[in-house]
């Protein structure tokens, strides 16, 4: 096989043209909107699945945190579908793109801070000084507290992009030894086959956990500032 390791990872283009933006917007034809008195299959679950994310991260948030409702369950559909449709074979993950994941995670935490700073202003700069430091560390501590604040959302940028990247590459990896064993020893391919097949199973399931975890560190910040 001489596809570069980083292939899957590039951005796919059609006679030149970048086509990323056409795959973001994919998910969305993916939940339809009810337009009947009964609803099918489809939307029902759609419907459950808002439930449970409104029922997990919103009874601990106010009136001003629960406004953020319908953008944190889009952010947590929107991630969770991306990835699992990177998981297709021949597909592009656009979640395994730092920039992406940026674009995604500044104006969300953003957004919180700077609502911290209108309605809990005292509270939300009590956070870079704690109670009872010693007058010759107020300066580091408040250095410190700025640094950590400003790389929350690098953080979840960061952990998002690694998680889904490490997955598709150990796929990548697996796949390619197993079509290399085949030829060589056919029982050492099939349990690499059947390792690959266990480790797409916990993709799957990482696909889901990291676009939970992603959105409720969102909720947390916003929690946290509201």
């Amino acid at each position: 096989m001489n596809e570069n390791l980083f292939t899957p990872f590039m951005t796919p283009t059609l006679m030149g043209m970048p086509i990323v933006t056409f795959i973001i917007l994919f998910p969305t034809i993916l939940y339809p909107n009810p337009s009947r008195l009964i609803n099918n299959r489809i939307i029902t679950i759609q419907q459950w699945l808002i439930k449970l994310v409104l029922k997990q991260m919103m009874p601990t948030h106010n009136s001003k945190g629960r406004s953020w409702s319908l953008m944190l369950v889009t952010l947590i559909l929107f991630i969770g579908t991306t990835n699992l449709l990177g998981l297709l074979p021949h597909s592009f993950t656009p979640t395994t793109q730092l920039s992406m994941n940026l674009a995604m995670a500044i104006p969300l935490w953003a957004g919180a801070v700077l609502l911290g700073f209108r309605y809990k202003t005292k509270a939300s700069l009590a956070h870079f000084l704690p109670q009872g430091t010693p007058v010759i560390l107020i300066p580091m501590l408040v250095m410190i507290e700025t640094i950590s604040l400003f790389i929350q959302p690098m953080a979840l940028a960061v952990r998002l992009t690694a998680n889904i990247t490490a997955g598709h590459l150990l796929i990548h990896l697996i796949g390619s030894a197993t079509s290399a064993l085949i030829s060589i020893s056919m029982p050492i391919a099939t349990i690499t086959f059947i390792i690959l097949l266990l480790l797409t199973l916990l993709e799957f399931a990482v696909a889901l956990i990291q676009a939970y975890v992603f959105t409720l560190l969102v909720s947390l910040y916003l929690h946290d500032n509201t």
